[in-house]
């Protein structure tokens, strides 16, 4: 079983127009990369899957635990766009301290920390400084943190952003190692992102979901004649003006 929103809507205020309506949603095994324009509802999406905020209508659950409970916010790691250093705690003392908050007891936090901060190539920090580290590094952090309490799904929002080439096939790479293990959500603004590690793809525009399926699913929209080495682009300017 996995996370799923059933028939889910929210707005930004009652008054407000619906960033998502009715949304279906269940995410599949493996890396799932989430594409869409700005204002599309990616990171409302990806708030509601983390319990972070609550569907006006609708539900979310994991193997039927709804959102609310302490069961499905220990099993679900969310990595917003900004993670924000504390520069009284060195790496490991914040995994550990998120590792205590997802309702592990503080020993056990303590120790699994290293074991996180080694499976995200970042051990040999462990006693840095938050406030010392390069976004990059930050980052790798926050995946740790999601790996410490052994969260069954791991939700990234824009994850890649502000990173150079060189850092993006690093961390796509390390999530490569880490979907056999966790279910993962990704969201982007860049297609470039979608490597030939992701498994699936799911094209949110203006609320609704325009396509939630394979990668290969995605890529068979590609306009033909499109030049090589830019399939990805060209199957996502190809939904987006289907809509």
């Amino acid at each position: 079983m996995t996370v799923v929103l059933e028939s889910c809507t929210y707005a930004y205020g009652r008054r407000r127009r619906p960033v998502l309506r009715d949304l279906d949603f269940r995410l599949p095994d493996g890396l799932t990369i989430l594409l869409g324009p700005n204002g599309a509802g990616k990171s409302t999406l990806l708030r509601l899957a983390a319990a972070v905020a609550p569907p006006c209508r609708g539900t979310v659950t994991l193997d039927g635990a709804s959102a609310r409970t302490r069961e499905y916010r220990r099993a679900v790691a969310w990595m917003p766009q900004t993670i924000t250093p504390l520069p009284s705690l060195t790496v490991r003392e914040y995994v550990a301290y998120v590792g205590w908050l997802k309702g592990m007891d503080r020993r056990g936090a303590w120790e699994r920390a290293p074991r996180a901060l080694d499976r995200v190539e970042i051990g040999e920090l462990s006693e840095e400084r938050t406030d010392r580290l390069s976004g990059g590094q930050l980052r790798r952090v926050g995946v740790a943190c999601a790996l410490v309490h052994e969260a069954r799904v791991m939700l990234l929002d824009e994850p890649t952003a502000g990173m150079d080439p060189r850092q993006r096939r690093v961390f796509r790479d390390l999530l490569a190692g880490l979907k056999r293990d966790v279910r993962i959500l990704m969201s982007t603004h860049d297609v470039a992102d979608l490597a030939e590690e992701a498994d699936h793809v799911s094209v949110l525009a203006a609320g609704r979901l325009v396509l939630n399926g394979s990668t290969a699913d995605f890529l068979a929209h590609t306009p033909a004649g499109t030049a090589e080495g830019r399939s990805a682009e060209g199957a996502y300017t190809a939904l987006l003006e289907s809509v």
